[in-house]
C-alpha cells in the first residue's frame, strides 16, 4: 500500500490530473449556485480582482501563497462585491456595469502594485491568469512521509470545505437561490449567504491561480455547472454532475494536451467546453437533438388533428366520399403526397382515423380530437357576435 501511495504521489502525470479534478471540484461546487443566480460572471471579476488582495497581502506579510493569502483574496472578493452592490445601490449604474467598473479598477491597481514593489517577487499577472499547472509536482509538501504537491493540498483543503459548506448549508444556499424573499422571511439571511459563498470562491481562486491560473479556474466555476444544467432539473444531480464533468475534463484534457504537445490548461479548459457542447446537442429535456425531436412531435400532432378536423367538417356532406379520401388531401390540405402519407399513417396508429377502401372515417376518438380544436373558436365567434 505505501508503495502503491509513493508510487502515486511520485507521478507528475497524476499530480497534475488530481490538482485540475480537484480545482474542477472545487470550483463547480459554488459555480452551480452563481449559475442559477445568473451571476456566473462574477467568478470572472473575483478572479482578477484577487490579484490586488494577493499583492498587497504579500506587502503586509510578505508571504506569497498558503492560508494567509486564502484569506486576503476572500476579503478582496468580499470587497469587490461590496462596492459592486455599492454602485448598484446608487440605481445610477447597473449591476453588469459595476462589475464591468470594479474588478478592472482593482486588477489595474494590482498589477501596478506588482510592477512598483514586487519586481523580483515570483508574483506576476500571467502567473494569475494562466499559471502553469504542468509543474504542480515540483513544489511539494512532506506529509506522513509522502511528498504531496503544495497545490493538491491546498486545492484539497479548498475542495473539502467547499463541500461541507454546500452539504452542510444545502437546504438554506437552495431557498435562498431559489426564493430569497422566503429565505429572509424565515430568517435564513439569504444576503449572509451570498457572502460566504463568494468568499469561499475568492479563496478557491487565490489557491488555484498558482497551479491552474484564473482563466482555467474561471472555465471550471461556469462551464460544468452550466452543462449540468442542460442535463437535469434537480440540484443535488446539477451538483454531482457538474463534478463529474469537472473530473472528466481534468483527465481528458490532460491526456489531450500530452497527445497534441499543447497547453495543458487550455486543453482542460477545451474539454469543459466539448463537455457543454455535447448536453447542449444531446441532452434529455434541453438539448437541440431533444427540442428538435419534440418540434417535429408537435407538428405530427398538429398535423393529424387538422386531418381529424377537415374530416369532421365534411363527414355529413353530401360529397363526403369525394371529400374524405387521400387523394383529396392534397388538394384541399395543400400537403404533399409525403406528407399526406405520413400523416394518415400517424393518424391511423393513434386510432385517430380509419380506412374503408380509399374513404377516411373518423373514429370516436378522433371526432373528440376534433371538436377539441373547434369548441375554443365556436366559443369565440359566439362572444364576438354577443
Amino acid at each position: 500500500m505505501n508503495a502503491l501511495l509513493s508510487a502515486f504521489f511520485d507521478s507528475p502525470d497524476a499530480m497534475i490530473m488530481l490538482t485540475g479534478a480537484l480545482v474542477g471540484i472545487a470550483a463547480s461546487l459554488l459555480g452551480t449556485f452563481l449559475a442559477l443566480r445568473g451571476a456566473s460572471m462574477l467568478s470572472d471579476a473575483i478572479s482578477h480582482s484577487i490579484v490586488f488582495g494577493i499583492i498587497v497581502v504579500w506587502m503586509l506579510t510578505g508571504q506569497a501563497s498558503g492560508p494567509v493569502q486564502i484569506i486576503g483574496a476572500a476579503l478582496t472578493g468580499l470587497l469587490t462585491v461590496f462596492l459592486t452592490e455599492l454602485l448598484t445601490a446608487t440605481r445610477r449604474v447597473k449591476a453588469d456595469a459595476a462589475i464591468g467598473l470594479v474588478f478592472p479598477a482593482l486588477f489595474s491597481i494590482g498589477v501596478l502594485l506588482i510592477n512598483l514593489f514586487a519586481r523580483d517577487v515570483h508574483i506576476d499577472e500571467h502567473t494569475v491568469l494562466l499559471g502553469e499547472i504542468g509543474f504542480v509536482w515540483l513544489d511539494t509538501y512532506e506529509i506522513g512521509g509522502y511528498l504531496v504537491p503544495q497545490a493538491v493540498v491546498w486545492m484539497g483543503v479548498m475542495a473539502l470545505v467547499n463541500l461541507a459548506f454546500v452539504t452542510v448549508l444545502f437546504k438554506e444556499l437552495k431557498l435562498a437561490t431559489f426564493d430569497a424573499a422566503l429565505a429572509r422571511a424565515l430568517g435564513f439571511a439569504p444576503a449572509l449567504l451570498s457572502y460566504g459563498l463568494l468568499a469561499l470562491l475568492s479563496g478557491t481562486a487565490v489557491a488555484a491561480f498558482d497551479s491552474v491560473g484564473a482563466i482555467l479556474f474561471i472555465a471550471f466555476v461556469i462551464v460544468p455547472p452550466s452543462a449540468a444544467y442542460l442535463l437535469t432539473d434537480r440540484l443535488s444531480v446539477m451538483l454531482v454532475i457538474g463534478v463529474a464533468v469537472s473530473i472528466v475534463s481534468a483527465i481528458a484534457g490532460y491526456w489531450l494536451a500530452v497527445w497534441f504537445n499543447v497547453s495543458i490548461g487550455g486543453m482542460m479548459a477545451v474539454m469543459t467546453g466539448v463537455c457543454f457542447t455535447l448536453a447542449l446537442a444531446f441532452g434529455p429535456r434541453y438539448g437541440m437533438l431533444a427540442q428538435w425531436a419534440r418540434q417535429r412531435a408537435r407538428l405530427g400532432e398538429n398535423a393529424a388533428r387538422t386531418l381529424a378536423v377537415h374530416l369532421f367538417n365534411h363527414e355529413d356532406d353530401p360529397q363526403a366520399s369525394e371529400e374524405n379520401v387521400t387523394a383529396a388531401l392534397r388538394e384541399h390540405l395543400h400537403w404533399s403526397a409525403a406528407k399526406s402519407r405520413d400523416v394518415l399513417a400517424r393518424s391511423l396508429a393513434e386510432g385517430l382515423v380509419t380506412r374503408a377502401g380509399e374513404r377516411l372515417i373518423l373514429t370516436d376518438k378522433g371526432r373528440q380530437a376534433a371538436r377539441d380544436v373547434l369548441e375554443p373558436w365556436a366559443r369565440g365567434d359566439r362572444a364576438i357576435k354577443a
